[in-house]
């Protein structure tokens, strides 16, 4: 039965030196400290998994999948709405602790809590949902198609957003009738995993059904190889996501990857260019660009190009960068200065290349200020690369059909949007953009959590998850007929 203990899932911290098997363990890979990007203070310490421990972990997993695949769907069910209720009670201290560990402000943290709990709470109905089809057949014979679980799902999260970007994976995972391995990124463990991990636990989970062990890459390199881990979901780099995807191809198993992007936003001559340089500015900065989503090229008509670059070059100049536990800021700390040093350079190497710095491009440690480039052409580093950080690169175009290929030449697919007083013109670009996420008068960042997310290209194999999407990537289908009696066959 779950525990009724109310106090806060911050009150005591068991992680310290430890990783999570359905108890709080002293793991063989050692110990790191968790540094608060903002003040680069350490935040707290946690225990380190090596491929050892993953080993162990994943054969606990395999043990212990059966038996939650066999239990109570309604038990299943109130499990995560309890979970999901300890998260809500807790939503505040939650927000404070994710905002110094990933250097978020504090709306981008209370809106990882909210998704959370409502993530937890689709769970919930997913687990009593329906799970099959009667299919047509012969007389005297019944058959149907089940969907089963795969056994043990590995899920290797990023920083980014540690919490949503977990738990998003690793609820329908357990829904389903899987067990989980999940190996967060170091840098953000405790919002990354232990949070998932202690809400659960107190739900009253099955020890052995959902273990969290951060790690480094041999770590997540155990976990893609390991023989119980039937299926691999991966959220991070496009590098990274293709070794993900080599280890688990080679191991024959199934791999759902949601990777970078380089997303377009299309801004046409007769688009309010006081709505679209809010949802530009929004698009490229929020949570300092580190977003896969995130605007990274700004497709303006040539006629209303320097306009609106003025307009993103006065917001960029008023915005508030800061510690976002101690003010009210708009812009926090990149994960590290190192973050911070490879936006700059990509930034110092497209102004190099003839691109304007309009606004910002100034680094101190982790932070980065707004910035805006304009005069961006195909062969920069700002046209081509990922940011991962708050810059807005503006580009001009002159006509649809040239939108629409600047927008397309990338090898990423992930999102973009087109934004227009025309909408059914801008439908009929958008129809044309090869993309995972399309909006139309909006910008690229958007996730309802009741709809199928993923990309194609360098940002996905094709797969999705959230909505739909989840019965079909954390399970497979089963066909089951049954007869009353074996009947002759010509042999």
């Amino acid at each position: 039965m779950p525990q009724t203990n109310t106090a806060s899932l911050l009150a005591e911290h068991p992680w310290a030196g430890k990783t999570f098997s359905g108890e709080w363990t002293v793991p063989t890979g050692g110990r790191q400290s968790v540094i608060e990007p903002a003040t680069g203070d350490v935040l707290t310490e946690v225990g380190m998994a090596n491929a050892a421990d993953i080993s162990i972990a994943c054969r606990s997993a395999s043990d212990a999948q059966a038996a939650w695949a066999a239990t109570d769907p309604r038990e299943k069910s109130r499990i995560f709405l309890a979970a999901a209720a300890a998260i809500e009670a807790d939503k505040d201290a939650l927000a404070r602790y994710i905002a110094r560990e990933t250097g978020g402000i504090l709306p981008k943290a209370e809106h990882e809590v909210r998704e959370a709990v409502f993530i937890l709470q689709r769970a919930a109905a997913m687990a009593i949902d329906s799970q099959g089809l009667v299919l047509p057949s012969g007389p005297g014979r019944l058959s149907y198609a089940r969907r089963v679980p795969h056994g043990v799902v590995g899920v290797i999260s990023p920083f980014n957003f540690p919490l949503i970007l977990s738990i998003r994976a690793v609820a329908p995972a357990l829904a389903a009738g899987n067990a989980v391995v999940l190996k967060p990124d170091p840098r953000t463990p405790v919002t990354g995993g232990f949070i998932t991990a202690l809400a659960l636990q107190r739900a009253g989970l099955p020890a052995g059904v959902l273990h969290v062990l951060p790690g480094a890459g041999d770590a997540g390199e155990a976990l893609c190889t390991d023989r119980h881990v039937k299926m691999i979901a991966f959220t991070g780099s496009t590098a990274i996501g293709r070794r993900v995807g080599e280890l688990a191809g080679k191991h024959l198993k199934k791999v759902a990857l949601e990777l970078g992007g380089k997303n377009a936003l299309i801004v046409l001559e007769n688009a309010d260019l006081d709505l679209a340089a809010s949802n530009a500015a929004w698009g490229a900065w929020l949570h300092q660009g580190q977003i896969c989503m995130a605007s990274g090229k700004i497709l303006a008509h040539a006629s209303i190009a320097k306009a609106l670059t003025e307009k993103l070059a006065e917001k960029a100049r008023h915005l508030p960068v800061g510690n976002p536990a101690n003010g009210n800021v708009a812009l926090g700390p990149l994960i590290n200065a190192q973050q911070c040093q490879r936006v700059a350079g990509i930034v110092a190497d497209s102004v190099a290349a003839g691109a304007t710095l309009e606004a910002g491009g100034t680094a101190d440690g982790a932070f980065y200020a707004p910035t805006v480039l304009s005069g961006v052409t195909r062969q920069m580093r700002a046209f081509r690369e990922e940011f991962f950080g708050p810059v807005a690169s503006v580009i001009a175009f002159d006509t649809d059909d040239e939108a629409v290929e600047l927008a397309n030449d990338t090898e990423y697919g992930l999102s973009a949007a087109v934004i227009s007083r025309d909408v059914g013109r801008a439908m009929a670009i958008g129809d044309r953009l090869n993309t995972g996420l399309l909006h139309i008068n909006d910008q690229t960042v958007a996730d309802d959590c009741v709809n199928p997310f993923g990309g194609c290209g360098d940002s996905g194999n094709g797969g999705s998850v959230g909505g739909p999407a989840d019965r079909d990537e954390f399970s497979h289908w089963q066909w089951v007929t049954v007869k009353r009696e074996p009947l002759p066959t010509p042999f």
